[in-house]
């Protein structure tokens, strides 16, 4: 088994996505609503698209995020395979789309964290925050990718 890491801007298949999320955390944060159908416009739609593949070209972790490429990236996915995890694949993820989305320099980004994931978050350097706004509220009825 090969245990080299490639990141590299990529469209995945719904189906790949899928069965990808049944090996992450990422799993539990969508609704059951349209499941399928809702995953395969995500995958297909994202401003930012980014794979992560080992030797063997299994998918081991994902970002989406939805960016102007001028002054904000608010990412949607970053997930990792948990049989990868704690090889830094999330902050190379994470890296490799704010370059993309503009740069340090000229990027603010944005997320949602799973209260699990808030220790990671932290150590990229990024703080909660209390200004963000939602609107249309839709209820949703809970899901895990099995």
């Amino acid at each position: 088994m090969d245990d080299r890491v490639d990141i590299r801007e990529e469209r995945i298949d719904p189906g790949e996505y899928i069965d990808f999320l049944k090996r992450t955390d990422l799993g539990s944060q969508y609704p059951a609503e349209r499941f399928e159908e809702r995953i395969a416009r995500l995958v297909r739609s994202v401003s930012v698209s980014l794979a992560a593949r080992n030797g063997d070209g299994l998918l081991v972790g994902v970002l989406f995020g939805v960016t102007d490429f001028s002054y904000w990236l608010f990412v949607t996915d970053l997930g990792v395979d948990r049989s990868y995890e704690r090889r830094g694949i999330g902050r190379r993820l994470m890296e490799t789309a704010l370059g993309i989305a503009g740069g340090k320099e000229n990027i603010a980004v944005y997320l949602v964290a799973n209260e699990n994931a808030v220790p990671f978050y932290e150590k990229l350097g990024m703080e909660k925050a209390d200004d963000v706004m939602t609107y249309n509220h839709v209820d949703w009825t809970d899901f895990t990718v099995q």
